[in-house]
């Protein structure tokens, strides 16, 4: 199975050692007892109703982990029975994230699809073996037959039709007799099973509208139960996995494979990922973008993989982060923090430094020759080596953050302030001597202060110490940027996602979520690519948007340095 990454290397270093989970040593003791002659084959099978999100990720990691562990082959199959909501903008996006994630399906590709006729021939096998038969009761009218947990249902007055009268009727759905509504094709199992699955679910429902693919060849479409296990037998799939909400559906799942007579995989259900203050329910991810709150599906503060992408995440640490929190037969929820807790870990080895300023204010060194440029060396990774050392400039005329200056500095404040001794990063020892200040409103607009030629490099000859390093920009060769600072774009803490049909998640939406600065960056960063990372010094992670052109550089804010996971303070300076 070959991989498309942006680093090879990094995809088993990433995932190994695996973890055991009951997946895993179910598949084991099938390879044991040659339950499947030993293959294993997965697939991934999205609907593309809408973009991938970091839940998806997870399933993503188990099925392509899983066939690459054992030998195996893991399909890529697109869900496409609903016309009404899928587009082929969703499935090139789907395809484009599972690519960036580092896997790859070589030929197997599939669409649901494809298997339309082969679908509607088996629905006639059930016709004609009395499994199946069509129903005329609306949709409201199907829901209240169903009857209740405590009450069993009740039988459709259309279920006991001829096999005869059934073919016709369903044949003349398919021509396009009916409207939208009119008719389904239903199942004939048990009105009083204690599973709702198993009540006459329905098959086909009649939909005239034109599909993304097949285009107007079928006004009739099979429903996700009755395609998926179809779907996995076709293509030979041998452990089709999915998440627990489809664990009442197994049964149905087993009771159509069984009735036709087909290849039989096993279905197996694991806990979805759910993420504190995260909403990962398409419908409410899709009204986000259609009222505006967010500038697309790729919006840095979407928690889609084009949005992670976008932001700055790397594929790594989203897998890294799939592999650590494992895999169970119970729901639950992960901190959002814990994410951002692998993202760190892998960016910090990764990503190359570059000294920028937010928030810029001058700093002018009174004793430093006015026409004088030197190059500091500056270190661009020290987690790795073999990324070198790179030049900044360093002049009389610098930008720091306005926030290492304290006129009035409290305690514990170490940094810059009258009369006190700091290290610019890569350079020199400096010592404020005083500011300038705005005539009308007071602010500091300007910090002077006097460097000692003796420390070049940040170390003094005499020993002496400092308590505080802060970063630096040379005015002169600084390059300005947008800078987009994102915060949650929810203000509620907790589980975001269940799905209930509300609307009042758009309550908590955080106003400030995004904040927009112009900043200077040193011009090693001139130029740089979309998508190009770094760690900016003393400030966090940030990722080259792809917003920039030649002539506008943006940067977006990754994530802080701070980790809250791993309970990391920084205190003083």
């Amino acid at each position: 199975m070959s991989m498309d990454v942006e680093n090879k290397d990094s995809l088993d270093k990433t995932e190994a050692p695996r973890p055991s989970n009951f997946i895993r040593d179910i598949i084991i003791q099938d390879n044991q007892t040659g339950k499947f002659a030993g293959k294993v084959r997965t697939r991934f099978p999205p609907e593309p109703n809408g973009y991938l999100h970091i839940g998806h990720a997870k399933s993503i990691c188990l099925n392509f982990g899983l066939a690459a562990e054992f030998g195996g082959e893991c399909n890529l199959r697109f869900d496409d029975t609903n016309p009404c909501k899928e587009e082929t903008e969703y499935v090139e996006s789907i395809i484009e994230d599972v690519r960036w994630l580092g896997f790859d399906w070589g030929n197997n590709l599939f669409y649901a699809s494809d298997y339309f006729d082969q679908l509607y021939q088996w629905a006639v096998d059930l016709i004609r073996k009395g499994k199946a038969y069509v129903c005329d009761l609306t949709a409201e009218q199907v829901r209240e037959y169903r009857g209740t947990p405590t009450e069993p249902g009740k039988e459709s007055p259309y279920r006991n039709r001829s096999v005869e009268e059934n073919l016709d009727l369903f044949e003349r759905m398919r021509a396009g007799e009916f409207p939208d509504g009119t008719r389904t094709l239903r199942s004939k199992i048990d009105m009083a099973s204690p599973n709702f699955n198993m009540r006459d679910p329905v098959m086909y429902r009649i939909l005239h509208a034109d599909h993304h693919r097949t285009g107007g060849k079928w006004c009739i479409y099979p429903m996700y139960d009755f395609t998926h296990g179809e779907s996995d037998s076709i293509e030979g799939i041998t452990h089709s996995i999915c998440t627990l909400e489809f664990e009442d559906h197994r049964p149905l799942y087993d009771w159509y494979v069984e009735q036709l007579g087909i290849h039989h995989p096993q279905q197996i259900e694991f806990d979805r990922l759910n993420l504190t203050n995260t909403v990962l329910s398409k419908r409410k991810l899709l009204m986000l973008v259609e009222k505006g709150f967010v500038s697309g599906w790729d919006d840095p503060r979407m928690p889609t993989i084009s949005g992670f992408r976008r932001r700055g995440y790397s594929p790594e640490a989203i897998r890294l982060f799939c592999s650590r929190i494992g895999v169970s037969k119970t729901n639950g929820i992960v901190e959002f923090g814990f994410l951002e807790h692998c993202l760190r870990e892998d960016l910090n080895a990764r990503s190359p430094r570059v000294m920028a300023v937010l928030d810029p204010i001058r700093l002018v060194v009174e004793n430093y020759p006015d026409d004088q440029v030197e190059e500091m060396e500056a270190v661009n990774n020290p987690e790795d080596a073999s990324q070198g050392t790179r030049k900044a400039p360093f002049s009389k005329v610098l930008y720091i953050e306005r926030d290492d200056f304290r006129e009035d500095p409290p305690k514990q404040y170490f940094r810059l302030a009258p009369g006190r001794e700091v290290r610019l990063r890569y350079a020199y020892l400096v010592t404020c001597t005083g500011v300038v200040k705005d005539a009308v409103t007071g602010e500091v607009v300007e910090v002077r202060c006097k460097y000692d030629p003796e420390t070049r490099g940040g170390n003094a000859p005499d020993g002496r110490r400092v308590k505080s390093t802060i970063h630096w920009v040379s005015a002169p060769h600084a390059v300005d940027f947008e800078v987009r600072l994102y915060e949650d774009l929810l203000r509620q803490k907790g589980d975001e996602d269940e799905d209930t049909g509300s609307n009042d998640f758009l309550s908590t939406i955080n106003p400030h979520s995004l904040e927009v600065r112009a900043g200077k960056i040193e011009p090693h960063a001139k130029g740089a690519a979309p998508l190009t990372r770094y760690q900016f010094e003393r400030i966090g992670y940030f990722c080259v948007d792809k917003d920039s052109t030649p002539d506008k550089l943006v940067i977006n804010r990754t994530v802080t340095l701070r980790d809250t996971w791993a309970k990391i303070e920084k205190k003083g300076g």
